[in-house]
């Protein structure tokens, strides 16, 4: 037996059922006629969300940088060492992460900040070089944009090789790094920069040498990391990845910043 809601329904009697077939072709066709979803209507990762999102978390980095730029030089220590040290478990859960997180993210770039602006302050002030911070934020901006406009020219690509080039580069940069960690904790010199200027290499201070290595892997970091954006693009991976592509982003260009602020600082204390 019919139901006979629907028997006694003037929507469901042949004329209207007719009428019924011919809006849902029209409304296939006004689908069929509209433009193609972008990646973030649909959920997947974009180039726009990525700019979006680093933009956002430098915005933040900023803004700690600036508070801590003008707490006491006294203090700098302090904030430099404590925001170091929570900036580093941040990256490493970050890292181990599969999924893209925007609060690790924004977590990580105000320590970042914090530690940025202190170190900045330090070096200008304890250091007596002045104006090292807006020297080195442009050089770090010029470097960013030649390395993004060498990427997309296709002149330097993210090849096998090239991964494994700045894989041993990185390792080898990290043990020196802890090496000479232990020489300025442990040695009574009290120099500020333990071997980078305790040691000299045809007249130049070690720490010069060193930090320019530093400065061109951190530029092949960010061949990976643009790298790494383009492909989850174009494989229209989730749209999280977004925030794990900012994430790598703010970690480059935070050493990148910090190696160039270095080289100036060692140049002007020579």
């Amino acid at each position: 037996m019919a139901n006979p809601f629907f028997t006694q329904s003037k929507d469901f009697t042949p004329e209207a059922l007719q009428r019924q077939g011919e809006a849902d072709a029209q409304t296939l066709q006004a689908t069929f006629d509209l433009p193609a979803a972008q990646p973030a209507e649909i959920g997947r990762m974009s180039y726009e969300g990525t700019i979006l999102k680093t933009f956002g978390a430098l915005i933040l980095l900023g803004i700690a940088a600036a508070a801590s730029y003008m707490a006491p030089v006294e203090s700098s220590y302090l904030y430099m060492m404590g925001a170091a040290l929570a900036g580093f478990v941040v990256a490493m859960i970050a890292s181990f992460r599969r999924k893209g997180s925007a609060a690790l993210t924004l977590v990580y770039a105000l320590l970042e900040g914090v530690f940025l602006g202190a170190f900045t302050h330090w070096i200008e002030v304890a250091l007596d070089v002045p104006g090292a911070g807006l020297q080195a934020l442009l050089a770090t901006g010029v470097t960013f944009a030649v390395t993004l406009a060498l990427y997309r020219s296709g002149k330097v690509r993210y090849t096998p090789k090239f991964q494994r080039f700045l894989m041993i580069g990185m390792v080898s940069y990290l043990v020196f790094s802890l090496i000479n960690l232990g020489v300025m904790l442990f040695s009574s010199s009290g120099n500020a920069w333990g071997m980078l200027t305790g040691v000299t290499v045809a007249g130049l201070p070690l720490g010069v040498i060193i930090g320019v290595v530093a400065v061109i892997l951190a530029c092949m970091s960010l061949i990976a990391d643009f790298d790494f954006i383009e492909r989850g693009v174009k494989a229209g991976a989730p749209a999280h990845l977004e925030w794990k592509g900012a994430f790598g982003l703010i970690v480059t260009l935070v050493w990148l910043y910090t190696e160039i602020l270095r080289i100036i600082a060692i140049f002007n204390n020579r």
